[in-house]
Formats: structure tokens, sequence, C-alpha cells
């Protein structure tokens, strides 16, 4: 179970990366979005897993690579925007968020007359 500590930090990174990755994709990857679904800080708040939604879909691995490597400028332009909050900033981990695609796949399989599992 998360602290208001982690959920507060996770809220305020979650904020800033999206700004950062707008930022980004506008430079590096046009007509992309780039979403920022989720933040997970750990308990000792040295550790941060952001989860990355990217739009159109084609372009995920794309992005995931190109995140991470640039995760030191990264992890730099968050430590400028979180400076007056955070003593040190966590180390950062990004992970590609697919939830959107499960979510349309299951929706896809229901719709075309799938076997419904709640009979």
């Amino acid at each position: 179970m998360e602290s208001k500590r982690q959920r507060k930090i996770a809220s305020v990174l979650q904020r800033d990366m999206a700004e950062i990755f707008r930022r980004e994709a506008s430079n590096h990857f046009h007509g992309t979005i780039i979403t920022v679904s989720k933040v997970r800080v750990s308990p000792d708040l040295g550790l941060v897993r952001c989860y990355l939604s990217v739009f159109p879909t084609n372009k995920a691995d794309e992005v995931l690579d190109f995140v991470k490597n640039h995760a030191p400028r990264l992890r730099g332009e968050l430590a400028k925007q979180v400076k007056n909050q955070l003593r040190i900033i966590p180390s950062l981990y990004y992970h590609l968020d697919d939830s959107l695609e499960y979510e349309a796949n299951i929706d896809k399989i229901l719709r075309e007359g799938g076997d419904n599992p709640i009979k």
C-alpha cells in the first residue's frame, strides 16, 4: 500500500514528466502523443517506475528506445522542475503501458461475438 507521501510525489512527478514528454513529442515525434499514464514510487522514494502510453501505438517501441537512450537528460530536466520539492531525484525506469491496447483487444473480441465468459 502506498503512503500519502508516495502518492504525492508520484502525482508531482507524473505532472512534470508529462510536460517534459509533451515537449519531446513535439520536437522529435511529430504527430505522436506521449502520455504518462502511471507513476509508481518505491517506499524509500529512490526508484520510480514510469508507465508511458503512446499514440499511435506503432511508434511505441521507437519512443521507448528514445526515452531509454536519453534517460539521463530527461532525469536532469525533471530535476530542474522539481528541485524545490525533492532533495534527491529518484532513479527512473520507463515501461510501456499497454492497458489501452489490452482493453481494445477485449472489446474487439466481445463485439465480434466471441465466447462470453460470464455465462
